[in-house]
């Protein structure tokens, strides 16, 4: 059941995808047909060829701002507990796995528990930019 769906959603996306090379194509040509007595074939041809260049250039543009990930406000260095309050606020399940992950090891090690302290407290760098 679940492949027969997955088969009719690739079939519905390849339909789309087709029409949507047949508009662009149709576009293409009427646009050729449009400019052509005014500049020429030679020119038509550009023309269209500029447009396309154009419309690729918009979409990568809109795609690579849409890519980009939300800026992050800078942290203010406080002290370990703001910090750890931030952290569980922004990611609390990976908050409370860390906390269950940090009790087993202390369970069985204590010396483990020094280093998690550690890293809390060090915090990292921001990283360098290469010129």
């Amino acid at each position: 059941m679940i492949v027969r769906r997955l088969l009719f959603m690739l079939a519905g996306a390849s339909a789309l995808a087709v029409s949507a090379g047949v508009i662009v194509v149709a576009l293409a040509y009427a646009l050729f047909a449009l400019v052509k007595p005014y500049v020429g074939p030679a020119g038509g041809a550009a023309v269209v060829a500029g447009s396309a260049a154009l419309l690729i250039g918009l979409i990568g543009l809109m795609l690579s701002m849409a890519a980009r990930p939300p800026r992050r406000k800078p942290s203010e260095d406080g002290n370990i507990v703001e910090r750890l309050m931030d952290f569980v606020k922004d990611k609390p399940i990976t908050a409370i796995g860390g906390a269950i992950a940090a009790g087993v090891l202390a369970v069985r090690n204590p010396g483990y528990l020094g280093s998690v302290i550690r890293s809390f407290v060090e915090g990292r760098d921001a990283p360098k930019r290469r010129r």
